[in-house]
């Protein structure tokens, strides 16, 4: 700094940080030889804190307004100079302004997977990534834990910190939450709150917060979300048949998308597959029809009559029942000579040597006793 640099130090009795950034935590104030005229004006605006640093300790801090910088409000500091009475020369302090502003758009995600244990996959590894904002809540602790006599502290500076322990925690908020994977989506903001919530308890120490914690995303392994997708395929067609003939129609489509020998050979073969899947079903048909099928219980169907033929002046006349024999034999028309045949006899028979008709013949009086 050169001679005109100090005058104009000098000069100057105003203290202020207009910050046209969106990344900058803490900024020092320059001053020449950190020199402070005794009634110098600070102005502090919302979202900001001034500290004062005398000779490595924290001193006063001024919240925001405009602030005439006298001993009567630097008591810390006065006390540290050991200003029993007024003293209008210049003192020597360093001057700190902390943001104390939502800090946004910082991103997390691991970089590499979790391993949970899932009710529905069993061991599965999962990858998350999403957003939170800090914000400083206590600048002393925070320039004594995190910034020290940096100048110009950023967000840069700090994030990778903080990602960590966001990491490092995860995984126990994933598990405590005894979530199905399936349903973490429908669980992401509870359980972002509650993580939130835990690393602002472990952050106070360096004076920072957590004021939001997002989730954005948790995602599967490519080769479980492939499984996932054929399940999902097979869930809406309903039917393993109707998803393999979906998955031949779509293999057809690629092979005539591809003509050449690569296709002309998928084709081939995607002909005999089908033609095996209708030899199959064509075998399989009879043998589901010749199946016995179950029938309901209850008392079994009655027997079916016998149906008789008799043979009469040459003619045949029938088929008879039971009653139908009855009638013939009353008539006369029926006698033990008569021929008699019904389904399962070889040949006709007179009706005298089949028992089952012989029983309806008309029983004539027996022979008168000789003379």
């Amino acid at each position: 700094m050169g001679l005109f640099d100090k005058i104009r130090g000098e000069l100057i009795d105003i203290i202020e940080w207009l910050d046209d950034s969106r990344d900058t935590m803490v900024y020092r104030f320059p001053r020449y030889q950190n020199e402070i005229k005794m009634g110098a004006k600070l102005v502090v605006r919302e979202s900001q804190t001034a500290v004062f640093v005398n000779e490595g300790q924290i001193a006063d801090v001024f919240t925001p307004g405009t602030h005439t910088l006298e001993t009567q409000n630097m008591p810390v500091l006065s006390t540290l100079k050991g200003w029993k009475y007024g003293f209008n020369s210049p003192f020597k302090a360093e001057v700190y302004f902390v943001s104390t502003r939502q800090f946004t758009e910082l991103k997390w995600g691991t970089q590499n997977p979790i391993m949970l244990r899932d009710a529905d996959f069993g061991m599965v590894r999962v990858r998350a990534f999403g957003g939170f904002s800090a914000r400083v809540v206590d600048p002393g602790l925070f320039l004594k834990e995190l910034v020290g006599t940096d100048g110009l502290f950023k967000t840069d500076e700090v994030k990778e910190y903080l990602r960590q322990m966001i990491v490092g925690r995860l995984a126990g908020a994933l598990a405590h939450a005894q979530v199905a994977v399936l349903d973490l989506a429908a669980n992401q903001e509870a359980i972002a709150a509650r993580l939130a919530g835990t690393l602002t308890e472990e952050l106070a120490p360096s004076g920072i917060a957590i004021p939001k914690f997002i989730i954005e995303n948790v995602s599967l392994p490519p080769e479980v979300e492939a499984a996932m997708d054929k399940r999902t395929q097979m869930g809406v067609l309903g039917d393993l048949n109707k998803y393999t003939q979906f998955q031949t129609a779509n293999a057809i489509e690629n092979a005539s998308n591809n003509p050449g020998g690569a296709g002309d050979a998928l084709g081939i073969g995607l002909g005999v597959g089908l033609g095996q899947q209708a030899a199959a079903a064509m075998y399989q048909q009879p043998q589901a029809q010749a199946q016995p099928q179950h029938q309901p219980a209850g008392p079994p169907p009655l027997p079916v009559a016998a149906q008789w033929y008799i043979a009469v002046n040459g003619a045949q006349q029938g088929p008879l029942d039971e009653a139908g024999l009855q009638a013939q034999a009353s008539s006369g028309a029926l006698s033990g000579t008569t021929l008699v045949w019904k389904a399962g006899m070889g040949e006709w028979t007179p009706a005298a040597s089949v028992p089952e008709v012989s029983r309806f013949l008309t029983q004539g009086p027996p022979p008168l006793p000789p003379q």
